[in-house]
């Protein structure tokens, strides 16, 4: 069969084009969350917080089971002066004693302090993970408030720049018909001015730009000079505001609350926690081995020890301990009253926001074609020598601000958007 080398060379660069293609393909919202979600970040502490809550709700479990332990111990006590065949300390078994004994220890939980320990931990770990949806949930929301900041900046910037270009056009125009005559020296300085100004301003706001750009790109790398390049959805069909939800208050999804349910029984776990130290504790041991004064395998035995431990002198502070854990209790249920309210604010000042950044868009939007319009006319007259050179400088600040508008109402309708998501525990 014949080769075609040069096709294989083709299609091997076409691959190469694609593959580079691929990899500067725009990012989209999504993409730059999850590069977000990737890395290091709020969201990974938040995490590990959860695990080490989960190792403490399987420390709390354990605590229901027998402990068991091997003891091994060598004892030397010296013989007594006056008769060397007995030992000095009295309270010691022999001159040597050798022990070595296995022991299973349990505490039966009669008094609740190892169930307000399971409850407790069961308690911060439902805490650490209402804390990771909320640290994820900022993150998504930090990122994407990042990524429409850098369309804004980027469409103002660009807006800017085309007054600019049509400013400059203008200038030279007036100074054409200055130079034969035809206008006045007003004009051209009128012009000159204006352009200067949209220079500036365009300066500021490719500063703008570049600083969005870096805040976007520092969510997930270090190298944030590099130019990003990000789906414009400005360009793309609005969606459209969401219907009201059927429930009456859809703000109680909210992580939130959660958090400050887990943090109410926590206190409350802690309170019969400290309660428990009232009541009396009941354990039981059993030692097998050896507890000899010479060794010998067929001196084994076993003891089997049973401890009430009553409290008596210990009440006073056991009870101020758990009254101080309700008092906590009771404090997160008040704030859980004051946070209820404030998050109904934020739910219907969003729910407010959505609907009328999204009329106003097409509100700016029409004042952008009739900006447009109305320069184009200003331009006619004053060719035509009918209307002055002001016009045409109020036209090109009308037409550079109502496509600023425009934007800024998109950005606006489209965090709105992003504001009743969070109000409403999505």
């Amino acid at each position: 069969m014949r080769s075609f080398p040069h096709l294989r060379l083709l299609s091997l660069l076409m691959v190469g084009g694609g593959s580079v293609l691929a990899q500067d393909a725009p990012l989209t919202l999504e993409e730059c969350i999850q590069k977000a979600l990737s890395v290091a970040s709020p969201v990974s502490v938040a995490r590990k917080e959860r695990e080490i809550a989960d190792r403490w709700v399987l420390q709390a479990r354990a605590s229901f089971l027998p402990q068991s332990t091997i003891q091994a111990a060598h004892t030397y006590n010296s013989p007594n002066r006056q008769d060397r065949s007995t030992f000095s300390f009295v309270a010691l078994n022999g001159i040597r004693e050798f022990v070595a004994l296995g022991q299973l220890f349990e505490e039966i939980d009669t008094s609740g302090r190892l169930r307000a320990e399971h409850s407790r931990a069961r308690a911060s770990r439902d805490a650490a993970s209402a804390s990771v949806v909320i640290a994820e949930r900022d993150l998504r929301r930090a990122v994407a408030s990042a990524y429409y900041r850098l369309l804004l900046a980027r469409h103002v910037a660009s807006a800017i720049r085309e007054s600019l270009a049509e400013s400059r056009q203008f200038a030279e125009r007036t100074e054409t018909l200055a130079a034969s005559g035809e206008a006045a020296r007003a004009d051209v300085v009128k012009a000159s001015a204006q352009v200067a100004f949209l220079a500036q301003a365009l300066s500021t706001a490719e500063l703008a730009a570049k600083l969005a750009n870096q805040e976007l790109a520092s969510y997930w790398t270090t190298d944030v000079d590099r130019e990003l390049a990000i789906v414009d959805v400005f360009q793309q069909p609005l969606p459209l505001p969401e219907p009201a939800p059927r429930e009456a208050a859809p703000y109680l999804r909210r992580p939130e609350f959660r958090l400050l349910d887990a943090r109410f029984r926590t206190f409350r776990a802690e309170a019969r926690g400290a309660r428990a130290e009232l009541f009396p504790r009941l354990a039981w041991s059993f030692q097998f081995g050896l507890d000899v004064n010479k060794v010998a395998w067929n001196n084994r035995g076993y003891a089997t020890f049973l401890t009430l431990h009553i409290p008596v002198f210990d009440w006073f502070r056991s009870l101020n301990a758990a009254r101080q854990s309700e008092t906590r209790a009771a404090q997160v249920a008040d704030e859980r009253s004051v946070v209820e309210r404030r998050l109904s604010q934020e739910y219907h000042a969003a729910l407010t926001r959505a609907k009328a950044y999204f009329e106003l868009v097409s509100q700016s939007r029409r004042q952008v074609i009739l900006a447009e319009e109305d320069l184009r006319l200003s331009r006619i007259r004053y060719e035509g020598g009918e209307g002055p050179a002001l016009d045409v400088v109020v036209a090109q600040n009308q037409l550079t601000q109502a496509r600023t508008n425009y934007y800024s109402t998109v950005a606006n309708y489209l965090n709105a958007r992003l504001d009743l998501e969070v109000a409403t525990g999505r």
